[in-house]
């Protein structure tokens, strides 16, 4: 093409007669200017469609695909609105279970930044139900080559919470033969599924340990330390974090009880033992999480406990514990917060099957009157005025001991003391029912304790 042309068509020198002649007609000017204009297009598809024919359909592509962004965008502009990637990605992985969210974490840096986050955490924990947590003893099959050698079979992906401490202390080229000796146990937990047939569901955390679960919190539980006599172990079973805390007082396991609690106004975590003297008197020492070391507190009045093998429960900002075995019309309470002990009266006479349960935030009072079951509750610490809740009359057994209050349903899970089965009362039916594993026994265990599944941790 002609430089003439080339310079016509991208709109350089519209007239060059009237330049080289010198004219001043505006009118003239403006007139070829708008002729030379429209026929711009016609000389550019011209020179295009003959030398580079590939070159205009790219054009006209791009043109197109530009045209469909924009209509595109305009559609998503009048139906979705302009929500937050966050805000939308929180709100699904609210309602996945823990275990999900611990691979949803390897998916992209932005979900693992929002499932690390301590808010979305606490809200996650309090969308979860609750679960009894035991230790299950694991299988002990007799060795082919010494018939009187017995080897723990578990899982090789189990995570052993007694190594785990002794390789962070740079001893596993020493091996481990105490762990050999000495009865492992895996911590599971008991889920109940919702519907007109409860049933169970056997949950594995794919965690071993000697030690015994002294209690629990916001998931967090607190293990005996099987390689140090009187240590105790701090641990999340779903995250495997765990830490080891310093010796306190050394005293008789059926002398002492254990608590563990998140304090509200400071966020710090609470480990509290109590120990009962020569004397007869109950004293106390409590460490903090986040300090590290154990110091003394004043503990309960002279008298007041003459048992401690209750779990404390943890309800309406406090511990509360059942200090007699039976025949006892009072609890020993002490405040998360500022570490002071009550005396609470109980509605009626605490019998052998008696239990303190944490109920819809609330503390739950439940006792036996013959073959019928009371619910009491106690909305506040400062109240002290039990409200009658329930009656249950109908399937009820005497020696039905409650073990926890299902947060999602509102079902109390009961255990029989004879036989050791598990029963789930219905209070919108007033159905009591027999809970049963689908073609497989339960687990037995010594001890069940209510806990939740969560990411928390004490950092």
């Amino acid at each position: 093409m002609p430089r003439t042309h080339r310079l016509r068509l991208f709109g350089f020198f519209p007239n060059v007669r009237l330049r080289r002649e010198g004219t001043k007609d505006l009118s003239t000017f403006t007139s070829h200017r708008r002729f030379y204009a429209e026929d711009r297009k016609g000389l550019m598809a011209k020179y295009m469609g003959t030398k580079n024919p590939n070159l205009l359909r790219l054009v006209e592509e791009r043109a197109l695909s530009k045209k469909t962004e924009e209509d595109h965008k305009k559609v998503k502009e009048t139906i979705v609105p302009d929500l937050p990637i966050d805000c939308v990605t929180r709100r699904i992985l609210l309602r996945l279970p823990v275990e999900s969210l611990q691979r949803c974490k390897c998916v992209c840096k932005p979900w693992n930044n929002v499932i690390n986050d301590r808010v979305f955490i606490n809200d996650h924990m309090l969308r979860s139900e609750y679960v009894l947590i035991f230790r299950g003893l694991l299988v002990k099959k007799r060795s082919s080559s010494q018939s009187s050698t017995l080897i723990l079979q578990q899982n090789p992906n189990t995570f052993s919470v007694e190594k785990s401490l002794l390789q962070s202390k740079n001893a596993s080229m020493f091996g481990f033969p105490m762990l050999d000796n000495g009865n492992s146990y895996e911590i599971q937990f008991m889920a109940f599924k919702e519907g007109e047939n409860c049933e169970i569901e056997i949950g594995e955390f794919r965690v071993s340990c000697m030690g015994d679960i002294r209690a629990t919190c916001n998931g967090l539980i607190l293990l005996d330390n099987g390689v140090k006599k009187g240590g105790l172990i701090v641990m999340n079973p779903v995250t495997k974090k765990l830490i080891e805390l310093p010796l306190g007082t050394l005293w008789e396991s059926h002398k002492e009880s254990y608590a563990l609690a998140k304090c509200n106004v400071t966020g710090d975590y609470k480990v509290v033992h109590l120990f009962r003297e020569r004397y007869g008197n109950v004293s106390c020492e409590i460490l903090n999480l986040r300090d590290g070391f154990w110091r003394p507190a004043d503990g309960p009045s002279i008298g007041n406990f003459v048992f401690l093998g209750f779990k404390p429960v943890l309800a309406i900002g406090a511990f509360h514990w059942v200090p007699q075995v039976e025949d006892c019309d009072f609890l020993v309470s002490m405040e998360v917060s500022n570490e002071k002990f009550h005396i609470i009266q109980l509605p009626k006479i605490c019998g052998a099957y008696d239990r303190l349960v944490e109920m819809s935030s609330c503390l739950c009072f439940v006792s036996h009157e013959g073959l019928s079951i009371d619910i009491w509750i106690l909305k506040g610490l400062h109240e002290k005025i039990w409200t009658k809740q329930h009656s249950v009359t109908s399937g009820s057994i005497l020696d039905m001991v409650p073990l926890l209050s299902l947060r999602n349903s509102g079902e109390m899970i009961f255990m029989r003391d004879e036989g050791r089965a598990f029963y789930a009362y219905d209070f919108n039916n007033k159905v009591m029912k027999k809970i049963e594993r689908e073609n497989k026994r339960l687990p037995w265990s010594n001890s069940y304790l209510p806990h939740v599944n969560s990411l928390s941790s004490w950092d």
